[in-house]
């Protein structure tokens, strides 16, 4: 009995308002996202009130004839018969409406006046966001960047919870509840504040551990780094796969992962490329998460080469486009050099319209890749641009490896890509392209054992 209730689906409304500054395609695409967003929390949406209003209700967000309708909607008042008469499709059942989504971060006592009017839970855009994250959180870095967002957004909506409480939600902590002690509300102020200050401690040492791990990674010979940017579900978690032939987790799910991924870009080039995939970009992200997320796209700066995926198929990839772009400059990687790949071409039309598509978006952005992650030529042609862009300065040499230093020949093939190989008497000449400071690297060693 207890399973049947954990397998039923959860099922939910989102509700919104517009303002007169946010366009129809906007709004619309915020709704879109935010159903996405459910989608991936496992809600079912199943109806949404959409409100256009100069601003938002100071005490309940939306306004008063549209918390009723919902409330009815919810409550099923009128029963199926009576919601077919209004065009609208009703719950399965009176307690079919498990949370009411609503697209903006709200106020806590906006929540609790919304939450008690229409008498269902209500999670607003940046909580959904932030269980997401919860969820699919796994390393230890990312789990406590989470934890700061949720304490941060936990904090101001103390107070509220303490009303819902009653007397004992205030109650000080003084002897009998009188005296100079704190109230529960201040005490667990107090707790989230110190649990703050910890884990920011803990991440100051992750980072610094990971700043050890990337120096030692790139300096190791012969590598180079590419790091995939943009948008959740832009597709860069199948284009990673497709470059790099590894089973990366691919979802058509928003934020499937949070955490870096790095994989090495197959068929292996000279010099070897680490391929990253960095956490994706949202549509009004909250302000917590900027600031604790920024730190997972450190990979970018590391990069040498930013491959920025954009959803061809999305109608609102120019406003996506503008919000990477302005992000990577706040975090210094502005003068990175980027291609911008629009992907999921496949996903525009018929051939005609891919075609008529392609044209117009490489006329607006000339050095832009027009693709499909799921086609291996297109796959294909991207390799070969991210191997010649590391290829470029790339030089070309002898070396000679004496017959009492063979040992060393596989290194050769490792770092640097051999043209030719002849031998005499004395030893092995290999004519080699590769990086100068590994040549030179190379042939610095291979003459200490001469």
């Amino acid at each position: 009995m207890q399973k049947e209730t954990q397998e039923k689906p959860k099922r939910a409304v989102v509700a919104a308002v517009q303002l007169p500054s946010v366009t129809d395609m906007e709004f619309e695409a915020s709704l879109t996202e935010l159903r996405e967003l459910a989608k991936t929390l496992g809600f079912e949406v199943v109806h949404t009130f959409t409100q256009k209003r100069s601003s938002f209700d100071f005490t309940a967000y939306l306004g008063t004839g549209k918390r009723e309708e919902i409330r009815q909607f919810v409550s099923n008042e009128f029963g199926s018969a009576g919601w077919q008469e209004t065009g609208q499709t009703a719950p399965l059942d009176a307690d079919g409406i498990d949370v009411i989504l609503v697209d903006h971060e709200i106020s806590p006592s906006q929540a609790r006046n919304l939450e008690k009017e229409i008498a269902c839970a209500v999670m607003d855009r940046t909580m959904v966001i932030l269980e997401i994250f919860h969820r699919n959180a796994r390393s230890p870095a990312a789990r406590a960047q989470v934890e700061i967002a949720r304490l941060g957004y936990m904090a101001p909506r103390l107070r509220e919870m303490a009303r819902l409480a009653g007397p004992q939600g205030r109650q000080r902590s003084g002897v009998g509840g009188r005296g100079a002690g704190e109230s529960h509300t201040e005490l667990d102020r107090r707790k989230i504040r110190d649990r703050i200050a910890e884990l920011q401690l803990e991440i100051v040492a992750m980072d610094a551990e990971r700043q050890i791990q990337r120096a030692r990674r790139l300096e190791r010979r012969g590598i180079a780094c590419v790091a995939l940017v943009g948008y959740t579900n832009a597709g860069k978690s199948t284009l990673m796969r497709a470059l790099t032939g590894s089973e990366v987790l691919v979802a058509n799910k928003l934020f499937a992962t949070l955490d870096t991924t790095v994989r090495t870009l197959h068929p292996e080039s000279v010099p070897r490329v680490l391929v990253s995939d960095t956490v994706g970009f949202i549509k009004n992200l909250p302000h917590g998460l900027v600031a604790s997320f920024k730190s997972t796209l450190d990979e970018a700066l590391d990069a040498a080469l930013l491959l920025h995926v954009i959803d061809a198929s999305d109608p609102g990839f120019e406003r996506q486009l503008e919000v990477t772009d302005e992000v990577l400059n706040e975090i210094g990687a502005q003068d990175i050099p980027r291609i911008r790949i629009f992907n999921k071409i496949d996903h525009v039309g018929d051939a005609a319209a891919q075609t008529e598509c392609e044209v117009a978006l490489k006329t607006k952005y000339p050095a832009c890749m027009v693709m499909s992650a799921r086609r291996p030529d297109e796959v294909a042609k991207l390799h070969q641009a991210i191997v010649a862009f590391f290829q470029k300065d790339l030089i070309e040499d002898e070396l000679f490896l004496p017959w009492s230093a063979q040992q060393l020949r596989g290194e050769i093939y490792t770092s640097c890509k051999v043209l030719e190989e002849r031998a005499d008497g004395e030893g092995a000449f290999f004519r080699v392209r590769g990086e100068p400071n590994v040549v030179k690297s190379l042939r610095e060693q291979f003459e200490q054992v001469r």
